[in-house]
């Protein structure tokens, strides 16, 4: 019975991965599949949530690293690969903490970073760059350095956005701003167009989040009145 159901979850595995590595067009020389077109969805989808601050950002953004996973792992990009693990972890991780983070358990409020937070991830950043950069020249990473620093910016960016920060969407523009021409180069040309997508959302996420927390106060302010 067992080995039964260990044969029929690998068949599953295999025919889910052949699809979702199925190329639907090409676009340039980047041969579209399945799972890099989802990820496309997907992504922009999380994104677009993340801007309007709501938890579903979490759940897709878990489906988003899946899909992104078997996009990189096919690529051989292993380290882009790995990275999604993380995400998805992170991921998890901040879908309780939006729901159950706040005080007594309750959803947690968008807020702003203290300096001394911002310093420790920026200061964070610079070791966690260098040591990445040793680890993927040693994988043979096309870009080692440039992979390593984004991935810094990222881990950095998720952090915050966990904790609703309104900081998080510096460090995600950053990222996304190495992010865009290093996929080109690495001839993701979707994925490449789908983070100039990510680009323009973080800056339309930044200026919404900064207005929610401007006009916070006079809320709170006027329902302290009525009461």
């Amino acid at each position: 019975m067992i080995a039964s159901i260990i044969v029929t979850l690998t068949l599953m595995e295999a025919i889910t991965m052949d699809v979702l590595n199925h190329v639907l067009f090409h676009l340039g020389e980047d041969a579209v599949t399945w799972a890099e077109l989802l990820g496309f969805v997907t992504g922009a989808v999380c994104v677009w949530l993340c801007v309007r601050a709501t938890i579903w950002n979490f759940p897709t953004g878990i489906a988003n690293n899946i899909f992104f996973l078997v996009l990189f792992w096919n690529a051989a990009l292993y380290a882009d690969a790995s990275l999604q693990v993380v995400y998805l972890v992170l991921g998890a991780l901040g879908w309780w903490q939006w729901l159950r983070g706040g005080a007594q358990r309750s959803r947690r409020e968008m807020g702003h970073a203290a300096p001394r937070t911002l310093l420790v991830l920026v200061a964070l950043a610079v070791p966690a760059t260098w040591g990445l950069t040793v680890l993927l020249r040693q994988a043979h990473d096309i870009a080692p350095f440039w992979d390593a620093l984004t991935t810094s910016l990222s881990l950095a960016a998720q952090w915050l956005l966990n904790a609703k920060q309104v900081e998080n969407w510096y460090f995600w523009i950053a990222a996304d701003l190495v992010y865009i021409p290093l996929y080109a180069v690495k001839r993701l040309d979707l994925t490449a167009i789908v983070y100039c997508l990510f680009l323009a959302m973080c800056l339309v996420g930044l200026r919404d989040w900064r207005r929610r927390m401007q006009s916070a106060p006079a809320t709170r302010t006027a329902l302290a009145v009525s009461a």
